[in-house]
């Protein structure tokens, strides 16, 4: 088992916990692929921490917001 230290975004101020967990400010926790729809593919900041195509995976039409 690989143990990843929690990172934080400068950008947003989310929380990265294990490599995929993402802790919102408010919600419940996500992931990585609901994180880039929701802000990282708008933000689009080169100090974004979301950005490795491999890390966030397949990202579904659930993870934009409705």
């Amino acid at each position: 088992m690989s143990v990843f230290p929690a990172e934080t975004c400068p950008v947003c101020g989310v929380t990265i916990e294990n490599g995929s967990k993402v802790v919102f400010s408010s919600g419940p926790a996500g992931t990585r692929a609901r994180l880039w729809a929701r802000v990282c593919n708008f933000a689009r900041n080169t100090s974004c921490i979301n950005q490795d195509e491999a890390a966030i995976g397949n990202v579904s039409s659930q993870d934009y917001y409705d």
